[in-house]
């Protein structure tokens, strides 16, 4: 998943990185309000055994969400909202696609690591 979704800094070209900007104490509030739930919601969608953090970056709106499912890689994702987006308030529905995102992306790993070998429990 490792950014691929529309408030990954898009835009930005490969050796290009993001502005240092310096933010309020307002919008650090917004974006980490916005991060943790992104968290939550990819919580909610997983069973016991994955673990899910977060870490705020230094230099402007971004930070990054990963997930370590209980087998294969962990999975993250880049969440980079636009400064105008921190004062206006952030996209419920860009913040459920990433957490989506990763949810399913951490199942598949499961999914890799563990193949066909797994019994069903019921039918």
């Amino acid at each position: 998943m490792n950014g691929n979704y529309p408030g990954a800094g898009a835009g930005m070209g490969i050796d290009e990185q993001p502005t240092d900007v310096e933010l309020s104490g307002g919008q650090r509030q917004a974006l980490r309000h916005a991060v943790a739930a992104i968290v939550a919601e990819t919580e909610s969608y997983l069973p016991d055994g994955y673990h899910v953090g977060s870490e705020l970056q230094d230099g402007g709106p971004a930070a990054t969400v990963a997930v370590d499912p209980p087998a294969g890689h962990p999975v993250t994702a880049g969440y980079t909202p636009d400064l105008d987006d921190l004062e206006a308030g952030l996209d419920d529905e860009t913040q459920r696609e990433v957490a989506q995102g990763l949810a399913a992306s951490a199942v598949l790993q499961v999914m890799d690591a563990v193949g066909d070998g797994i019994t069903p429990t019921a039918r």
